[in-house]
């Protein structure tokens, strides 16, 4: 029993390292085909409650699993294709509702950063592990769901979601992957030659640039949100203006409680698209309403041909007037966030010249930001557009890199001029105002004696500006504080001594009937603005050391205070047969011992 104990053979740890791995990749994978099942099973919930809710259904059960997959592959920005038309051409559906698209990039993001946060008990993945895995596992949940949509009324081109479906997943799996990891760099790859990652340690790579780049990019992305919500604000006031016709439009699309509240529905998931719709407005390029209409600050080109929905009735039928001037103020005030945010950075409040950015930095940092800036709207512009179907309706949203453009433009010309101004105004040197002295005092020369008395001089009066009468007036408060705190105490001859030994500024006689009467006459205060000098505190650390160097004073004891003493009451004696008193008869008894009584002849 004991030999063929003996003879087993444990695991050895790298066999268990491998295994754990390999679990812990089946786990990513799982999560990956996990996040994509949620995304779908919710919006399969969500049309299965307005199938059977609708009273005049159009197909059956399996019709409406097919609508779910297709929004559901709509939301990944996959474009739709409607067979069934009255032309008998396939319609394309290509307008992606953006908000709808947060919830598949959330669900990709929260497994690859589950994946990655560390565990006890489990090997930790990298960020390229983790993405692949994840990433691998919702992509095969998204052929399978390609290939289901094809027998229904809204059919995706495999070829068109193959190159569509990564471009949502991948960034939002590596977004969560290195949320997971800590949000570090790390080294560079291995795989770049020597001579590039050399230059690139010293360039890109190094710390004070990153620093700057990811200020550059926090301030392009602040602008880019501006941008956002001042189209946002720029729909809203239309809809306002536009209320009848929005409302008109909303009525007219059905006359039931349950196709009213898909209207709804669609027209909240549609408000980031107007959003961006609004802010090309206020860039100035506008957007496009079919293929010969573009609508903008300036004018109107065209005959718009808008489908009938609310968000599209707030369109402004005409332009070119102050109120749509008026929404230039969308990116100028991009342009100065833009530059708000690079300026804190690069000049903070009370900088140091030294220590702030260079003005080359500072607006190489708005050049980066304000590309940032005009690469997030163009990518924006780019997703929020699409086609709507055939002819005039093949080109709906804003021209992607005419947005990009503008949105830099905007950014450069308001932004870098405002940066540089500010940073040149947080460094501008704070010069202090010199106080003329000469006219407010004027100081006598003083001499002190062998014996440390001090007299004055006759002569003339000194002005101020003199080094020597200069160095006298600035250790005269002092002075007066060693007098105070030492001259004064009995038995201190050093610390008098001491004292006497700074030179006195000679306080120019009071005039006047209360010259005799005058509380400030032996007192003189040293001018606020010498107190930091350097001389000044010079003078002052030489008297500190000649009065330590010295005895310690010895200070007079205080005398006991004197406490009165009452005298003791003395008791009266018994009085006796006589009628006087014992001590009476006891003097009278004293007397006649000293004396005695001569005899009479």
């Amino acid at each position: 029993m004991t030999q063929v104990t003996d003879r087993g053979m444990p695991l050895s740890s790298a066999s268990a390292a491998e295994r754990g791995r390999a679990a812990a990749l089946t786990a990513s994978f799982l999560r990956g085909t996990i996040a994509a099942g949620l995304g779908l099973g919710a919006i399969a919930v969500l049309v299965m409650a307005l199938w059977i809710s609708s009273p005049y259904p159009d197909s059956g059960a399996g019709g409406a699993m097919h609508v779910a997959a297709a929004l559901w592959l709509l939301a990944h920005g996959v474009e739709l294709m409607r067979p069934d038309t009255l032309s008998g051409a396939p319609a394309p559906l290509g307008v992606v509702p953006l908000l709808l698209v947060l919830l598949p990039a959330w669900l990709a993001y929260r497994a690859a950063r589950d994946t990655t946060e560390p565990d006890e008990g489990r090997p930790q993945l990298t960020v390229l592990g983790a993405v692949t895995t994840v990433a691998g596992g919702y992509l095969l949940v998204s052929a399978a769901v390609v290939l289901y949509a094809t027998g229904g009324p809204l059919t995706a081109s495999p070829l068109r979601a193959a190159l569509t479906l990564p471009l949502v997943v991948v960034p939002a799996t590596f977004a969560g992957a290195w949320s997971g990891t800590g949000r570090s760099a790390g080294p560079l790859p291995l795989w770049l030659p020597e001579a590039v990652r050399a230059f690139l340690v010293r360039t890109v790579w190094a710390p004070a640039t990153r620093r700057r780049t990811g200020a550059a990019l926090r301030s392009g992305g602040a602008g880019a949100a501006v941008l956002l919500g001042g189209g946002a604000l720029l729909v809203g006031v239309s809809l306002v203006w536009h209320g009848d016709a929005a409302q008109e439009s909303f009525l007219r699309l059905s006359g039931i409680w349950s196709g009213r509240f898909a209207v709804m529905l669609l027209g909240l998931v549609l408000v980031p698209n107007a959003a961006v719709w609004g802010a090309a407005y206020g860039l100035g390029p506008g957007f496009a309403l079919g293929t010969g209409a573009t609508v903008g600050p300036l004018g109107v080109t065209g005959s718009p041909e808008a489908p009938a929905f609310p968000l599209l009735a707030a369109v402004p039928g005409t332009s070119g007037t102050p109120v749509h001037w008026a929404s230039f103020a969308v990116p100028l005030v991009a342009g100065l966030v833009v530059a708000w945010f690079t300026v804190r950075v690069a000049a903070p409040p009370y900088a140091l010249r030294e220590e702030s950015w260079t003005a080359r930095e500072t607006a190489v940092a708005v050049l980066v930001g304000g590309a940032g800036c005009g690469a997030l709207s163009a990518l924006l512009a780019a997703a929020a557009g699409g086609p709507l179907g055939t002819h005039d309706l093949a080109e709906f949203g804003p021209l992607w890199w005419l947005t990009g453009v503008a949105a830099l433009v905007w950014t450069l010309a308001v932004g870098l001029p405002v940066t540089l101004g500010l940073r040149a105004w947080r460094l501008r040197e704070r010069r202090v105002k010199a106080v003329d002295t000469a006219e407010h005092q004027t100081i006598q020369p003083v001499e002190t004696t062998a014996a440390g008395e001090t007299g004055t001089e006759t002569g003339t009066k000194t002005d101020t500006a003199a080094p020597a009468a200069d160095e006298t007036a600035k250790v005269a408060w002092w002075r007066a504080l060693l007098w105070w705190t030492g001259a004064r105490a009995d038995g201190a001859p050093a610390v008098a001594s001491a004292v006497a030994a700074v030179p006195q500024p000679a306080r120019p006689a009071a005039e006047g009937p209360d010259a005799d009467t005058d509380p400030d006459a032996d007192y003189d205060f040293l001018p606020a603005e010498a107190w930091h000098d350097d001389d000044a505190r010079e003078a002052r650390w030489a008297a500190f050391k000649e009065v330590a160097d010295g005895p310690v004073p010895a200070f007079p004891t205080p005398a006991a205070p004197v406490v009165p003493v009452t005298p003791p009451q003395q008791q009266e004696p018994p009085s006796t047969e006589e009628g006087g008193s014992k001590t009476e008869t006891d003097q009278r008894d004293k007397g006649e011992a000293d004396n005695p009584p001569t005899a009479t002849p």
